[in-house]
């Protein structure tokens, strides 16, 4: 193994949120047409939900935009599609193919080698197929947590073909907890068709999120080279940290939202860095592991991750009250309607302002939230300052991951690759 070079500081993260709407404003001309049509229809009931409409609308035209601008190749076509074009930085949609050409073959084949039944649920769940079994055409995802289990690999030193069994634990993990969090959180949608427990029911989508979990421990225990076993310890403690995560995140659904006994803001955050954050420091940390780094660079990297786990929650809170739900695969406002303690609310109750007074009275008030208490909640929690805060947050993690990769000594060309690709995780809200 060729002695890695150390890596620079990488320059400071994306702009703010103003300058990136209006970045997006020059992209596209035709947003105000669909401004104004909301604005018709809402303003004399919530003048300040206008702002609200517009980046629901300027959401949707990125995703169209996209959508025109996707290339003939089949991979970078599904990489457009699942991402904000304007997120992407030069070589990051061909990075993520590579790492999909070089993890896809052998997931599938892993995946196909399980029972049939819970196979179909898998390759439901994937993308790859309908519900009658037919191909699907289109997106499965970014594949950001393989790539970055294959790029902390390159980064230390080793081939990408030996990240590869990590990339696939680390697939196979992820989708395990999405069909089992679709039943918990009630979730109908994922990916803008039914969840797998609506097309399946509960029971076999269970089933299928186990048969996944198990075969993620035997696709490392088979691992060859000398390091399957301290992977498989990785992955187990990882896990144990995402349960504790999930735990603590459904816990807080029956905690108020004020007084004694509310969720301060800080320890959403802590849950986030567990439910969200382990899996991602368990890809880069299997990554690094499987290439034979040392526990310090495993550890830098395994940070690394969970600030770019705790970054990705922070923005999908953002998404989950404000996104489009064509592009989110959600329907908008589905936490607070659940009310889901998230980090924009938490943070605009903290805020201590009378917006956050408002807010909280109105949370207060017993029995489901209707579409304009809904509305008018998501208003009240970004006059107090909750989407600003939860989008800071987001930057905030990002440049801690940035700094625990600089901070121990990497071969420059891959882990230049590596911080190239962070920004994905934030670049999916304006």
């Amino acid at each position: 193994m060729s002695a890695p070079h150390a890596v620079g500081r990488p320059a400071s993260g994306p702009a703010g949120p103003e300058g990136d709407r209006h970045m997006a404003e020059d992209r596209h001309g035709d947003r105000d047409r669909h401004m104004a049509e909301d604005r018709h229809g809402d303003k004399d009931r919530h003048g300040d939900r206008d702002r609200h409409d517009d980046d629901r609308h300027m959401a949707e035209d990125r995703h169209r935009h996209g959508d025109r601008d996707r290339r003939d190749d089949d991979r970078r076509a599904e990489v457009r599609h699942a991402v904000d074009p304007a997120a992407l930085s030069p070589g990051v949609v061909d990075e993520l193919a590579r790492c999909r050409a070089l993890v896809e073959p052998e997931l599938r084949a892993r995946v196909a080698g399980m029972h049939a039944w819970p196979a179909e649920m898998a390759a439901y769940s994937f993308g790859w197929r309908e519900r009658d079994g037919s191909p699907r055409a289109g997106s499965s995802g970014k594949g950001v947590r393989q790539a970055v289990a294959v790029l902390c690999a390159e980064a230390a030193g080793a081939s990408a073909r030996s990240a590869v069994d990590a990339a696939v634990v680390v697939e196979l993990v992820h989708t395990f907890s999405l069909l089992h969090d679709d039943i918990m959180d009630g979730d109908e949608t994922r990916r803008r068709r039914p969840a797998a427990w609506k097309a399946y029911g509960t029971g076999p989508a269970v089933l299928a999120g186990d048969a996944l979990f198990a075969l993620a421990f035997e696709v490392l225990a088979s691992s060859p080279g000398p390091h399957g076993g301290a992977a498989v310890r990785r992955l187990s403690r990882d896990l144990a940290d995402l349960v504790g995560g999930q735990a603590e995140d459904l816990l807080f659904e029956g905690r108020p939202w004020a007084g004694a006994g509310a969720v301060p803001a800080g320890a959403y955050l802590r849950m986030a860095e567990h439910k969200t954050g382990a899996l991602l420091g368990c890809a880069a940390a299997l990554g690094a592991v499987l290439a034979g780094a040392p526990a310090a660079t495993v550890d830098a990297l395994s940070a690394a991750g969970r600030h770019l786990g705790v970054a990705f929650q922070a923005v999908d809170d953002v998404l989950g009250l404000w996104g489009d739900p064509a592009a989110t695969g959600k329907p908008v406002h589905g936490d607070l309607r659940r009310r889901k303690k998230t980090l924009p609310v938490l943070a605009a109750l903290a805020s201590d302002t009378p917006a956050s007074r408002r807010l909280a009275a109105l949370l207060a008030v017993p029995g489901p939230l209707d579409g304009t208490a809904l509305r008018r909640a998501a208003a009240l929690v970004e006059e107090a300052g909750g989407r600003r805060a939860a989008l800071a947050e987001a930057r905030n993690r990002l440049d801690r991951a940035r700094a625990a990769v600089a901070g121990v000594p990497l071969a420059e060309e891959p882990a230049g690759r590596l911080l190239a690709l962070m920004p994905l995780v934030v670049g999916r809200v304006r």
